[in-house]
C-alpha cells in the first residue's frame, strides 16, 4: 500500500529525512528539487511504514487507499516521476546539514521579515549552538505568505505554521514584530547591534500590465485581492465591486487559480475557513458568475502548477472549462496538456459558476468612464526565437469582454532595501550564495526572486547560512554594540504574538472556523497585551 504525495506539498523535505528506504524524491541536492512542483513517493520501494505522513508539516501524503476520487490522478501523478527519473542512480540519502563549531562568543544574527524564508533561516542558524536569532517584522503577525498568500480554501497548506511554531520554541529565538526597518529603526542600527543581517523580505510588489485604463476602479492586483481575503491589516479597508456577473484574472499562474476558486466557491464552504469577515460579506453578495483567466502564451506553457490544476479540476459544483487551444499542440504532451484537453472535452452544466482557462489571448486596454466596464482583448499566435524562447504575439482583430472587476496576476516583484544594492531588472539583491557583503545577506524573494514553493526557501536559507558562518568563522563579522539600537514603537515578541493566536483560535472555534483573524493593526495589538510581558 504505497504512500502519495496528493498535491504542492510544502517541499520542506522532512519527509524525505524521516523515510527509512529512501523513496521520495527530489530531495534537497538532487537534480530538480529547487523546480520541483512537489515531491514523489517511489511506489516500488515505499514499505507503508508511514514515517513520512508523521513527518509532513502540510498532511499532503496519504496512503492510496485513503484517496478521494479528486486525488487519484496522484497516485499516477507520484509513479509517473519515476519512470521519467529512475531512482537506481540518486544519492543514497538527504544528509542533515553538519552542526557548525563557532568560535568563542555568541553569535547575533538579526533576520528581516518573518514568512517562511525568514523563519527557515532562523532554523537554519539556530541548528548550531551559541547563535541568537532575532526576527523583524512590520507585522504584528509573523509567517508572511504561509498567513496572508495562503488561500483559505487551502487550511491543509497552512498547516505548515506548525513547524513555524515550532522554529519560535527554540533557545535563542525571539521577535520583534510591528518593527518596519526604514521607519522604526536603520540598516546602520540593526548592524550595530547585530553581527549579521539576513534580508529576507520578499517581494511586496507586483508587476503592472503596462495598458490604458488600468487605473480604473474595479482593475486591481490580485495581489491586494488576494489580501483582502486573507485579512492582511494592509489591505483591510479595501472594497471590491462583486456586482458583475464575470471577472477576469489576467494570468494563470496558482494565485489566479487562488482567486478564480475563491470567487466562485460556496460562500458558506468559505465561512468555514479563515476567510476575512469583510471578505465573506462581500463574496456573499457577489453576483459573479464566471472568471475567465487570460494566458497570453498556450496551454504547455501555462504557468499554474499540475497539482493545482488537478485540485481545480476536481471541484464538483464549478464548471472548468478550456479555451484557446493551438491547432498544432498535442493533447498528450504532457501531463498538463492532457488534463487540460479532458477539461476542455467536458460538457458545460447549466447553472454552475464557471471558470474559463482562456490560452492565447492578450489584454489591450481596459474601458469605461470612472470604472471598468469591459476589457479588450486580442488573440495571440506563438513564436520561438533562435535562443528558444518562445513569445506571444498579437495576429490582430480584438474582442470586447464586459466585465466589472479585472485583477491583474502577472509576478511579483521585490522592492529595493534601504542601503543594500538592487538589479532592477531581475528585482533581487545582488549576491554570491546568498552573501551580499560580509555581515549582509539575503534569502527567500528578494535573493532568487519570485519562484518556487513554501519548502524552497528551506534550501535557499541553508546556502546563505552556510554563507553567513563561514564569514563568522573566518573573523570577517564585526562585533556589535549591546543596546545601541531603541525602536520608536512596541515591539511584539514571541508571547505576545501568541496571545494573538489563541485569541484568534478562541473566536474561530466558537464560530467552528480555524481562526477568525484580527484584520486591523489596532485589534492585533489589543490581543497581543493580554499578556504581561512578551518573551523576546
Amino acid at each position: 500500500m504505497p504512500y502519495v504525495v496528493t498535491r504542492s506539498c510544502c517541499a520542506d523535505a522532512s519527509c524525505v529525512l524521516a523515510c527509512p528506504v529512501n523513496c521520495i524524491h527530489p530531495a534537497p541536492g538532487e537534480p530538480g528539487f529547487a523546480t520541483a512542483e512537489m515531491l514523489y513517493v517511489d511506489p516500488v520501494t515505499c514499505v507503508d511504514c508511514g514515517a513520512c505522513t508523521t513527518a509532513c508539516p502540510v498532511d499532503a501524503l496519504k496512503p492510496h487507499t485513503a484517496l478521494g476520487e479528486g486525488e487519484l490522478p496522484f497516485l499516477e501523478l507520484n509513479a509517473s516521476y519515476y519512470k521519467e527519473n529512475p531512482h537506481a542512480d540518486r544519492t543514497p540519502m538527504y544528509v542533515v546539514p553538519r552542526q557548525r563549531v563557532l568560535p568563542a562568543g555568541e553569535l547575533s544574527v538579526a533576520v528581516v521579515g518573518a514568512g517562511p524564508a525568514g523563519l527557515f533561516a532562523a532554523d537554519e542558524l539556530l541548528r548550531h549552538p551559541g547563535v541568537r536569532a532575532t526576527v523583524y517584522d512590520r507585522l504584528p503577525t509573523p509567517y508572511g505568505l504561509a498567513r496572508a498568500g495562503v488561500a483559505p480554501d487551502h487550511q491543509d497548506t497552512k498547516q505548515v505554521t506548525r513547524l513555524f511554531r515550532t522554529i519560535e520554541s527554540q533557545p535563542g529565538f525571539s521577535y520583534r514584530l510591528g518593527v518596519e526597518v526604514g521607519t522604526h529603526l536603520t540598516h546602520a542600527d540593526l548592524l550595530r547591534e547585530h553581527h549579521a543581517v539576513i534580508y529576507a523580505v520578499g517581494a511586496a510588489t507586483d508587476k503592472r500590465l503596462g495598458i490604458d485604463g488600468e487605473d480604473l476602479r474595479g482593475s486591481a492586483s490580485a495581489t491586494d485581492f488576494v489580501g483582502w481575503y486573507n485579512g492582511h491589516p494592509d489591505r483591510a479597508d479595501d472594497t471590491y465591486d462583486l456586482d458583475t456577473e464575470r471577472a477576469v484574472v489576467i494570468g494563470n499562474g496558482n494565485v489566479a487559480l487562488d482567486v478564480a476558486r475563491i470567487l466562485t466557491a460556496d460562500p458558506e464552504v468559505l465561512a468555514r475557513t479563515d476567510i476575512s469577515d469583510r471578505a465573506l460579506a462581500a463574496l456573499r453578495a457577489s453576483k459573479v458568475r464566471e472568471v475567465v483567466l487570460l494566458g497570453r502564451r498556450g496551454p504547455a506553457q501555462a504557468a499554474f502548477t499540475l497539482p493545482e490544476l488537478l485540485a481545480l479540476a476536481a471541484i464538483e459544483d464549478v464548471d472548468v472549462s478550456v479555451e484557446g487551444w493551438p491547432g498544432d499542440l498535442d493533447p498528450a504532451a504532457t501531463e498538463k496538456t492532457r488534463l487540460l484537453a479532458q477539461l476542455a472535452a467536458r460538457t458545460r452544466v447549466e447553472g454552475r459558476r464557471r471558470i474559463v482557462l482562456r490560452f492565447l489571448t492578450s489584454p489591450v486596454r481596459l474601458t469605461g468612464d470612472t470604472c471598468v466596464r469591459a476589457l479588450e482583448v486580442t488573440a495571440t499566435a506563438l513564436h520561438t526565437d533562435e535562443d528558444g524562447t518562445v513569445r506571444a504575439l498579437p495576429t490582430g482583430g480584438t474582442q470586447v469582454l464586459e466585465t466589472g472587476l479585472v485583477l491583474r496576476s502577472v509576478g511579483y516583484r521585490a522592492r529595493p532595501v534601504p542601503g543594500l544594492p538592487f538589479d532592477e531588472d531581475s528585482a533581487t539583491v545582488p549576491h554570491e550564495s546568498g552573501r551580499v557583503e560580509p555581515g549582509v545577506y539575503v534569502a527567500g524573494w528578494i535573493k532568487r526572486g519570485p519562484t518556487g514553493f513554501i519548502g524552497t526557501n528551506k534550501t535557499c536559507a541553508h546556502e546563505t547560512v552556510e554563507s553567513l558562518l563561514d564569514d563568522f568563522a573566518a573573523g570577517r563579522l564585526a562585533q556589535p554594540v549591546r543596546g545601541g539600537v531603541r525602536t520608536t514603537t512596541d515591539a511584539l515578541g514571541v508571547d505576545a504574538w501568541h496571545a494573538i493566536d489563541r485569541a484568534e483560535r478562541a473566536a474561530g472555534e466558537a464560530q467552528g472556523r480555524p481562526r477568525v483573524k484580527f484584520t486591523d493593526t489596532e485589534s492585533l495589538h489589543r490581543a497581543a497585551r493580554a499578556v504581561p510581558a512578551a518573551r523576546g
